[in-house]
């Protein structure tokens, strides 16, 4: 068996499952918990989200926003701890030696007008913004493409530094799954290629201006900013 693996396996028995998502145990469900543990320690995120803008990349107004849909139950006094919970789980994306994060998301959530068209005119921008960073990919998959995404749902592939010890995390209805097998995450690598691949190219806000008369992601945010 591999060296780094069994190695890796004992630090995981080790690990206290303490962090800055401690003191959040008692107004959190287990679910984000967790979710927050496995972002700590991955090196690589990949992501598919079809009707929302995922929550690593979503603004305070929209994540609000969000939290408020009576659908989701939250109560009034539950919502502003969801919401710094989720805001502070974004920190990854600018610590020191953040993981890499590759996004594919759904041309449809682009048009969800969580909080009204000025949250969401926000929340456009601020996925531009992000693009910026160097380990951050976001591809966004059109109307105009294969229907892979109409039937992937929406999951998280969390990749530590040992492949081997990933997970995928599905939410559903019926509360969230977590996958671990190495049956499962080879399927959900290869889904996930199948998707990027069929997604526009990733926003590059470095490009000269003429260079988004192609299709690309940068192209179709701005011209969903236009229609707003």
């Amino acid at each position: 068996m591999d060296k780094t693996y069994i190695e890796a396996l004992v630090v995981m028995s080790e690990a206290t499952g303490k962090g800055w998502w401690t003191p959040y145990k008692k107004p959190m469900e287990q679910g984000p918990l967790n979710m927050a543990e496995l972002e700590a320690g991955a090196a690589e995120v990949r992501l598919h989200q079809s009707l929302f803008i995922p929550g690593l990349f979503q603004t305070a107004d929209y994540a609000q926003a969000i939290f408020a849909t009576p659908q989701l139950g939250f109560e009034n006094e539950d919502i502003g701890d969801a919401l710094k919970f989720r805001m502070e789980r974004q920190r990854i994306l600018t610590r020191d030696s953040p993981p890499s994060v590759h996004a594919v998301i759904h041309e449809s959530a682009l048009h969800m007008k969580f909080g009204g068209t000025d949250v969401l005119r926000g929340q456009l921008f601020h996925l531009i913004e992000l693009a910026r960073l160097p380990h951050v990919n976001i591809r966004i998959y059109p109307f105009s493409s294969q229907a892979h995404a109409a039937i992937s749902g929406n999951f998280v592939h969390l990749i530590p530094s040992v492949p081997q010890l990933g997970t995928v995390v599905l939410e559903q209805p019926t509360g969230i799954r977590y996958l671990g097998g190495q049956e499962a995450l080879l399927q959900y690598r290869q889904l996930f290629e199948r998707l990027a691949d069929y997604a526009l190219p990733p926003i590059d806000v470095s490009l000269a201006p003429e260079a988004h008369s192609v299709k690309d992601s940068l192209a179709l945010i701005q011209h969903v900013l236009y229609t707003l």
